[in-house]
């Protein structure tokens, strides 16, 4: 019987580095983000009471259908262990519990403002080529492009939004936090870790040579190298190309470093004191 996992969290944070190291062991069937989220969320909607047809659905009908998606999906996987990756899971944890009766969650965090960074990083690869992700108005500055991003509907805010609820809310035994600096720094100590957590038997993957990426999705976006993983997985510093003012700005949200009033299991390490005091001087690791 095939078992479901959850990765979620923030983005530029090295989701698409984790499921590229989890598809090494064969029992794993590991990728970046699907569209299972969006077709259970739809189905919901032409369920619900804004639709015509919301008498011919009581509740039990609509999560067998929920249910049923996943299955269609992945039906021609014949993995034991099969991780969906969504950001907005940690949104849904309500949902899940309902659908499954036993799953884990790996959200993969990283401080925001080196998210952001990551981000402008990524755009300012690809001058000539505006994808998808801003609008004429957005993308004018680092400063527009990175309220955009944040925004409530923007690919960071929303994630970022969706894992506070989750941290905080009933079901936070659920989730493993994964720091990306972590993982990038001592990657095998991490994924024991992650291994325990899921109650898996561990298996020794090949840091050296993790290959995946999804070049064509990237290119509809628009954004090449989006979802590129280097093949070896290592620590690299840098510092940072946002202005320092925009870097302190995001640099304190990272809620996930308090432990108070959550059950959510963490890999992650605390800022040093000359991090906390000066942002601008803090390591950056550029992985995904």
């Amino acid at each position: 019987m095939t078992k479901f996992h959850f990765i979620s969290g923030l983005p530029r944070s090295g989701s698409t580095l984790l499921a590229g190291i989890l598809r090494q062991n064969p029992r794993f069937h590991a990728a970046m983000s699907s569209p299972v989220a969006g077709l259970l969320n739809g189905a919901l909607e032409q369920m619900g009471a804004n639709s015509e047809s919301y008498s011919f659905f009581d509740e039990s009908k609509r999560k067998r259908i929920c249910k049923s998606l996943f299955e269609a999906y992945y039906a021609d996987k014949e993995h034991q262990v099969i991780f969906d990756t969504n950001r907005q899971w940690t949104a849904r944890l309500h949902q899940l519990v309902e659908l499954f009766d036993d799953f884990k969650v790996i959200c993969c965090v990283r401080n925001p403002a080196w998210i952001m960074d990551s981000f402008e990083t990524i755009y300012r690869k690809n001058p000539f080529d505006y994808s998808r992700m801003f609008n004429a108005n957005s993308r004018q500055t680092v400063y527009s492009r990175s309220e955009a991003l944040m925004s409530a509907g923007g690919s960071v805010g929303s994630a970022w939004t969706a894992l506070k609820e989750a941290y905080y809310g009933e079901f936070s035994d659920r989730l493993l936090l994964v720091d990306y600096d972590v993982l990038t720094r001592y990657p095998e100590k991490t994924l024991q870790l992650i291994y325990k957590f899921l109650d898996e038997p561990y298996f020794q993957h090949d840091l050296d040579n993790v290959d995946y990426q999804e070049n064509e999705f990237d290119l509809q976006l628009g954004v090449k190298g989006l979802h590129q993983v280097k093949r070896k997985v290592e620590h690299k510093v840098r510092r940072s190309i946002l202005p320092p003012d925009l870097f302190v700005k995001y640099q304190d949200m990272d809620f996930w470093l308090d432990s108070t009033g959550t059950a959510a299991h963490s890999i992650s390490a605390k800022k040093t004191q000359q991090e906390q005091q000066s942002g601008q001087t803090g390591a950056g690791r550029d992985h995904e």
